[in-house]
């Protein structure tokens, strides 16, 4: 799939985004959402969740990762509080002892995403032409990503 660029209105626009790309995912599966503070990362996030069946996403910004239980597990992690500490200090939290067993989606993850695989979809979100619009650009990097469609 070459990358694909979808415009977003609102707040339930970017939620129910999240919920349409759920319903495509499977286990050991990646996205990485890149966007500016305010974006929608989180909010796009909660809608894939809320796909896979939780319904109480919040934020880990503080915590920089929640783990929500079920088959297959969502893990939710925000790196904004690891950037600029390499790597290593991702490859620390252990996060692939989980990747046969869950779907994550990682805010902020660019820079760490090649320490689980090299197989992921990316969104990026950038500002539209309101206050409240979006686009989000798609970017399928490896083959798993291949037919993916929305």
């Amino acid at each position: 799939m070459p990358n694909k660029k979808i415009e977003i209105s609102t707040i339930n626009e970017m939620f129910d985004l999240g919920v349409q790309i759920s319903k495509q995912l499977v286990t050991g599966d990646l996205i990485i959402l890149t966007g500016d503070l305010g974006a929608g990362k989180t909010v796009l996030a909660k809608g894939i969740g809320s796909g896979l069946g939780h319904q109480t996403v919040s934020s880990p910004t503080f915590v920089i990762s929640r783990i929500y239980k079920g088959k297959p597990n969502f893990i939710h992690i925000d790196a904004y509080r690891l950037l600029g500490f390499g790597s290593e200090s991702f490859i620390d939290l252990d996060f692939e002892t989980y990747l046969d067993t869950s779907i994550f989606v990682i805010e902020w993850g660019k820079d760490f995403i090649n320490t689980l695989s090299e197989q992921y979809l990316e969104l990026v979100i950038k500002p539209g032409e309101s206050d409240d619009s979006r686009v989000v650009e798609l970017s399928p990097i490896g083959n798993r990503w291949s037919n993916f469609q929305l």
